[in-house]
């Protein structure tokens, strides 16, 4: 880490730290010399001693109150006229001990590891999900499969029908594959924990097709991103009604919708460039002529101007759960690691 490493002298600090996201401050405090950091801070006044941390952890071990919380044990000595310390400090003092914890068999749930998936380009993360579409009378809904491309936003498959199934989900995938031209171990398709997401058939089908397979943790909505902004994009348009008369009447509506946000949606994220464009490379040429309308613009009324303008720039990358700050840290080890030689050379 930082603790052990310094940038060399002629190495600025701010630039450094503003392309890893990183305060000074951090850097400046891992720089000071391990003496300095290794000195501890006063303990409070009103701390206990540790004969006094040593006789409540005795209380709390005796045969009265081992089984009792600490705020009955902090009652009951309280009304026998004996006061130790609040129960918060108890709690601390347990809590120093290893000793607070859940006493109930209670079901534990397994850790899941976070997912962090970078698309570069076209064709290498797809999102997948599935939402419901209100039908004609209360109760009855309609489902809408939608594949996507998280780095242009491309809708590669979509699918109206009146059950949520994990062979309709397998036909979708396996369509969506052939027509992109996917090759093996080219795409990874991340998706929620739903039935047909974690079924079997859909399983077997993207290794049979070599493609990685990603999921979201429970309950974290945030870990597709992707897809719940797209459906939101979808629900809000003007013309999407409160309710489908029929299967028939949402794939119609689907049949305008997609091809529209495919080719005319001009995104927020891509620069405001179509999905088309930015899946099929043809986005930096639409740029190139933006900024020459922007120049003209420009040579003909230059007082209306602060600075030649720029069209928005196109993306670079996408993540679904960028790195933490940690594995900024260890980006910026990388770099002291490299530089620390070609300074020492010179």
């Amino acid at each position: 880490m930082l603790a052990t490493a310094e940038l060399p002298r002629d190495v600025a600090r701010a630039p450094v730290c503003q392309a890893l996201g990183l305060p000074r401050a951090t850097l400046h405090r891992r720089e000071r010399p391990a003496a300095q950091r290794a000195v501890k801070r006063p303990s409070p006044p009103r701390a206990l001693a540790t004969e006094e941390r040593a006789t409540v952890l005795a209380a709390l071990h005796g045969e009265r109150f081992v089984d009792k919380a600490p705020a009955q044990v902090w009652a009951q000595l309280l009304d026998e006229g004996t006061y130790h310390c609040s129960i918060r400090t108890m709690y601390r003092i347990l809590a120093d001990a290893g000793e607070v914890r859940e006493r109930r068999d209670q079901l534990r749930h397994p850790s899941y590891q976070k997912p962090e998936l970078l698309a570069a380009g076209p064709n290498q993360v797809w999102s997948w999900d599935i939402t419901k579409l209100l039908g004609p009378v209360k109760w009855t809904y309609f489902y809408l499969y939608v594949l996507l491309d998280i780095f242009s936003r491309f809708v590669v498959g979509w699918m109206v029908a009146t059950k949520e199934a994990a062979t309709l989900a397998h036909r979708l995938i396996e369509q969506s594959c052939r027509q992109q031209k996917i090759a093996a171990g080219q795409l990874i398709v991340h998706a929620d924990r739903g039935s047909s997401m974690t079924s079997r058939p859909v399983a077997l089908l993207l290794a049979d097709l070599g493609v990685t397979k990603s999921h979201s943790r429970p309950h974290v909505s945030n870990d597709n991103p992707f897809s719940e902004a797209h459906f939101k994009t979808l629900k809000y348009c003007p013309q999407f009604p409160d309710r489908f008369g029929s299967i028939e009447h949402a794939r119609s509506f689907c049949r305008v919708f997609f091809p529209y946000y495919n080719t005319e949606h001009r995104h927020s994220s891509l620069g405001l460039m179509t999905p088309e464009s930015v899946h099929d490379g043809s986005a930096p040429q639409v740029r190139a002529a933006r900024r020459e309308v922007l120049l003209a613009a420009y040579a003909a009324h230059p007082e209306r101007f602060a600075r030649p303008p720029e069209p928005p720039a196109l993306p670079q990358a996408a993540w679904i759960n960028p790195p933490s700050k940690e594995t900024a840290l260890q980006a910026l080890n990388g770099a002291i690691a490299i530089a620390m030689p070609a300074a020492e050379a010179q």
